[in-house]
């Protein structure tokens, strides 16, 4: 099993609709309420009482958000692109790509040498694709959408 710790206190539930802009009956939906970093200008401390275009309670967030092997993260549409820059998630964000491009590389390539690096097989990346879909004591392992992601991208092609 694929395990990524995350501690709780580097998290907090963050609402999609800024408490400032919904009613008081949207501050207790926990269809407004979504798990968000505590990183300093990024995720929730970077959206504050601006409304997110494009949150990941909507199915389109799959398909509107390309990953790659570099860590960074590109809008399809319009909203996806405005939903990157508001929560700090795109290239500006050098610290968050680099985590991503990290654990790409630790996941989905086998490399023994720097000689040596190649992508795992399609076996082995649907294994992966498998695990990460999987929750672990109620939850996904971190940056499990991100992993799918890139690994459909290589398994499509």
């Amino acid at each position: 099993m694929l395990t990524v710790a995350i501690a709780l206190e580097n998290s907090h539930n963050e609402h999609i609709q800024p408490q400032k802009r919904a009613s008081n009956t949207q501050t207790l939906d926990f269809h407004n309420i979504v798990a968000s970093c505590n990183e300093p200008k990024q995720c929730g401390k970077a959206h504050e009482a601006e409304n997110i275009p494009l949150t990941p309670l909507m199915a389109e967030c799959e398909t509107e958000l390309k990953f790659y092997l570099s860590g960074q993260v590109k809008g399809i549409t319009t909203r996806a692109t405005e939903t990157i820059n508001l929560l700090n998630l795109g290239d500006g964000n050098k610290a968050l790509t680099n985590k991503r491009k990290q654990l790409v590389e630790t996941l989905i390539f086998n490399w023994d040498s720097p000689e040596n690096f190649r992508l795992l097989d399609d076996e082995s990346l649907e294994i992966i694709m498998e695990e990460l879909s999987q929750p672990q004591d109620g939850q996904l392992p971190a940056f499990a959408p991100i992993l799918q992601n890139i690994l459909r991208q290589f398994l499509n092609q």
